[in-house]
């Protein structure tokens, strides 16, 4: 990926300079911005004029150049985020953009080599584990050539390794520089086995699950020579593996297909068909000829001033995700969706005797695992008119008495409990492949434990259940705002803030619980706990159920 390494300071400069000159028009501004990244001092008639300070350094031209283009881009990041609604206006590099750019990067932004290749494999790796989960695609071969998109390749490698996939390395030309060799000795340090030419197999279906195409990146220029011509004719003898329906690993290519014209892409239709792309910094214009499923873009080290001076439409990353799907997802055969779970066996003798207890445990499993809200749970009401309901609610309470959770009694799951005080609740964990199935009888709390229970929510949440009539129709968003807003100003001295008469929590009293545990091939574990009377004591019985 980053092809360009740096020449000179004074040619970044130039280019810096002359990127600013274009973009703004007053002559002072401009005059002064260049000599900024020419690091040389402005004419004497501009310091007599005390337009100037004084010697100016880089850290000063940095800032200068980012101000500028931070109050440019503030003005136009919101029609951009507008634009990008649509896949098709998301931006397309030249070879030529693609080198500048790095050279940017790498020059009066700051970033070295290693970084922008730390961040690069890393986004390759977060790509590949978006679709392809290592419990289906665990044998990972990275080819990596001789370059910075080898490097790329190798840093993918051990972000792999440490997802929890088993990567392979075919590295035949290596660098002999200090960053390759000490990624080299990374990749050594896990055992993560170096493979040469000789030991790949012609067939490449047999032993891998994916291929990581880091050979090529945009600056190549020429035909592939030896080793990779032949490399590079195995990844294309597999899209023939693909039409004759044989298992095939799928491609994930960095940057762009190896063998393809950065801009014209695959000339003549013989090159290599990868499942997956993951553009690096922004597409190359190569990538409007890829049609397979997966497109994601990687890096998320585009400083908006650069995306502002090369005028970058690009899209948002999510959250802390290091990568971003392009365009729509692939056409899915709903019907052939489908996991096998791999779990331990849930036995009779291994689980708790008192299914409050085994729900405990598995709860703190869930959240040991780290897993988004294990709290949770779906809740299904119905009316005197029997039609059922169902939404997610948070669980707020349990012990031996029952479940609890909270909510607004004029909502409608609270007039279905009114008419009908009987649900289940339904846990689904689905890192750890288990549910919890709970049904029973309900009855609100008692309105000091609701009481008790409001108070320590956030000022927030205690001024939205006043605010939200839950269930009710309203006007619009801005409705809600203007009632949440006028109570803020009213609590805002820092008083009690009442809790609503129609506010407060339920409990559901267990009378039937299942646990269930994902297995391969569908053979589920199913374990039912129900009440019965034993010696005058009520116990429970744990029975298996078909999956």
């Amino acid at each position: 990926m980053w092809a360009v390494i740096l020449k000179s300071r004074r040619m970044t400069c130039s280019f810096v300079s002359q990127s600013l000159t274009l973009t703004y028009n007053t002559n002072t501004t401009t005059c002064y911005t260049t000599l900024l990244f020419n690091n040389s001092r402005p004419p004497r008639s501009l310091h007599n004029s005390g337009s100037l300070p004084g010697p100016i350094s880089w850290p000063a031209a940095i800032r200068a150049f980012c101000s500028k283009l931070r109050r440019v881009n503030e003005k136009v990041v919101p029609s951009l985020q507008r634009s990008m609604q649509n896949p098709e206006s998301i931006s397309y590099l030249t070879q030529r953009e693609a080198a500048e750019i790095d050279e940017t990067l790498m020059g009066p932004l700051g970033f070295s080599v290693e970084q922008l290749m730390e961040l690069a494999g890393l986004s390759v790796a977060t790509s590949i584990a978006e679709v392809y989960r290592p419990s289906e695609h665990n044998r990972v071969l990275a080819i990596c050539g001789p370059g910075n998109n080898g490097g790329d390749g190798l840093v993918a490698a051990r972000h792999l390794y440490h997802f929890g996939y088993k990567p392979f390395v075919c590295y035949p030309k290596r660098t002999p520089k200090l960053l390759y060799n000490g990624l080299v000795t990374q990749l050594e340090s896990l055992s993560v086995p170096f493979l040469s030419v000789e030991d790949i197999p012609v067939n490449l279906s047999k032993d891998f699950d994916i291929v990581v195409d880091a050979i090529f990146g945009f600056s190549f220029h020429g035909a592939p020579r030896p080793p990779f011509d032949d490399l590079i004719q195995r990844l294309v003898s597999l899209h023939s593996y693909n039409q004759s329906r044989q298992n095939s690993p799928v491609i994930v290519s960095v940057d762009i297909p190896s063998g393809w014209h950065v801009e014209e892409g695959d000339i003549g239709g013989q090159g290599i068909k990868p499942d997956m792309l993951v553009s690096l910094t922004a597409p190359k214009l190569c990538a409007k000829s890829f049609h397979g499923p997966h497109h994601f873009l990687g890096g998320r080290f585009v400083p908006p001033a650069v995306a502002d001076n090369y005028k970058l439409h690009l899209p948002s990353y999510p959250g802390t995700s290091m990568c971003v799907r392009i365009g729509k997802p692939p056409q899915v055969d709903i019907s052939a969706l489908r996991e096998d779970y791999i779990s331990p066996e849930l036995l009779e003798e291994q689980v708790e005797t008192d299914p409050i207890d085994q729900f405990r445990k598995w709860f703190d499993d869930a959240v040991t695992a780290g897993l988004r809200e294990p709290n949770a749970m779906a809740l299904s009401t119905t009316g005197k008119d029997g039609k059922p309901s169902s939404r997610i609610v948070l669980l707020k309470g349990v012990d031996k008495d029952g479940f609890v959770w909270y909510t607004n009694y004029g909502s409608r799951k609270g007039r279905d409990l009114s008419e009908n005080p009987h649900a289940s609740i339904l846990f689904y964990w689905d890192g750890l492949n288990r549910q919890v199935r709970v049904e029973g009888s309900v009855q609100k709390v008692s309105d000091e434990e609701s009481e008790q229970y409001f108070h320590s929510r956030p000022q927030g949440s205690q001024i939205g259940a006043i605010v939200s009539k839950q269930s009710t129709l309203i006007p619009g968003r801005h409705f809600l705002h203007q009632q949440y807003k006028e109570l803020e100003e009213k609590f805002s001295d820092g008083s009690v803030i009442p809790k609503p008469k129609h506010w407060g929590g339920y409990r559901l009293k267990p009378e039937l619980f299942e646990f269930w545990q994902g297995q391969k091939s569908r053979l589920h574990d199913r374990l039912q706990y129900s009440p019965r009377e034993m010696n005058g004591k009520r116990v429970w019985e744990i029975s298996r159920l078909a999956p």
